[in-house]
């Protein structure tokens, strides 16, 4: 068996001796703040083992990944650690995280889509980078969803014949997986900046990189991780039409609201893993079907989410108006949370 095959078993377990270690160094604690919904500092060093893992099972596969991702990959990786660690100003945060997605974009796309397009791609891969952070706020929720659209990455690129490429996201997906062992509810460890931005930061590049290899269509990157970008959306545009400031902390989300429902990180995760199962399986379906199908199965994903987003609405709205909604009982005393 050529080595390279075994790359996804070295991600998961480098990922997991790693993490185990950093549990233990006791460096960068997450303190709650407005936005969480744990009651106790939890170390947030976790993402270090993720992409220490990723890195290790990468030099086994040597892909032909281009230089500007690796770069671009790694200043991603040492701005988020120090915004970890020492905490960074958010506009330099998000500059740099500007700056390395149109680089990157106008790298892999400007003869393919010309500037209109980069600047769209660079758009997404940015806020995909951003709003995998916004979403890191649940015990197992954003590891659940690297392991889950980095497995269905790898499925189409092996469907595709991308044996190496398909290699490398699974090698995400098995790092990802390693650090649930840790952060499944009650989580102990947290994935910090440094885990979810460069993640974010991935699933965005990595999704260009296949549409540029014609493992999939444009569309798929987005329907696989859609569980996060419809929910980090959507409540950004609610927040903006509601002239909040939406860079500031809080627990507007969907899956926030669901945790404080009652579904408890559990519940929450699970349900989550659920609908990241079905995003996924619906967008490897609707690859191989007639322009069509895919219509119809977009649209149904449409409708789908459309249903989900107001059901959650109106439950939180009934819990709003409950005659003890503010009688100072916080559902979180309840469901001892760590997010």
């Amino acid at each position: 068996m050529q080595p390279a095959a075994w790359a996804p078993l070295t991600a998961f377990t480098a990922t997991l001796l790693a993490v185990w270690w950093l549990m233990r160094s006791g460096v960068a604690l997450d303190a709650p703040n407005a936005r969480s919904l744990h009651r106790a500092p939890v170390p947030r060093t976790g993402g270090i083992g993720i992409h220490l893992g990723v890195v290790v099972a990468w030099l086994l596969v040597r892909p032909e990944l281009p230089g500007i991702l690796w770069l671009t990959f790694g200043v991603l990786l040492v701005v988020s650690l120090a915004d970890d660690i020492r905490g960074l100003p958010v506009f330099l945060r998000l500059a740099v995280s500007v700056v390395g997605s149109g680089l990157l974009a106008a790298s892999l796309l400007y003869e393919h889509v010309g500037v209109a397009g980069v600047l769209v791609a660079t758009l997404a891969v940015a806020w995909m980078s951003n709003l995998y952070n916004f979403m890191d706020g649940s015990d197992g929720l954003a590891g659940g969803m690297a392991m889950f659209g980095f497995t269905f990455y790898g499925v189409a690129a092996w469907l595709a014949g991308s044996t190496s490429f398909a290699l490398v996201n699974f090698s995400v997906a098995a790092a990802a997986a390693a650090f649930l062992v840790f952060n499944f509810h009650p989580a102990r460890v947290f994935m910090g900046d440094v885990g979810s931005v460069p993640l974010g930061f991935l699933a965005g590049a990595l999704g260009i990189v296949g549409w540029i290899e014609r493992d999939w269509p444009w569309w798929f990157p987005a329907v696989v991780f859609s569980p996060f970008i419809v929910d980090a959306s959507v409540t950004l545009a609610r927040r903006a039409t509601r002239r909040e400031r939406v860079w500031e902390a809080h627990r507007d989300h969907y899956y926030q609201r669901m945790v404080q429902l009652g579904w408890g990180h559990r519940g929450t995760a699970l349900a989550g893993y659920g609908l990241m199962l079905a995003c996924g399986v619906l967008g490897l379906l609707a690859t191989s079907a007639p322009v069509a199908g895919q219509i119809t199965i977009m649209a149904a994903v449409v409708l789908a989410y459309a249903g989900l987003l107001a059901g959650i609405g109106r439950a939180w709205a009934r819990r709003s108006h409950a005659p003890d909604a503010h009688a100072g009982q916080d559902p979180l005393e309840k469901k001892q949370g760590s997010a």
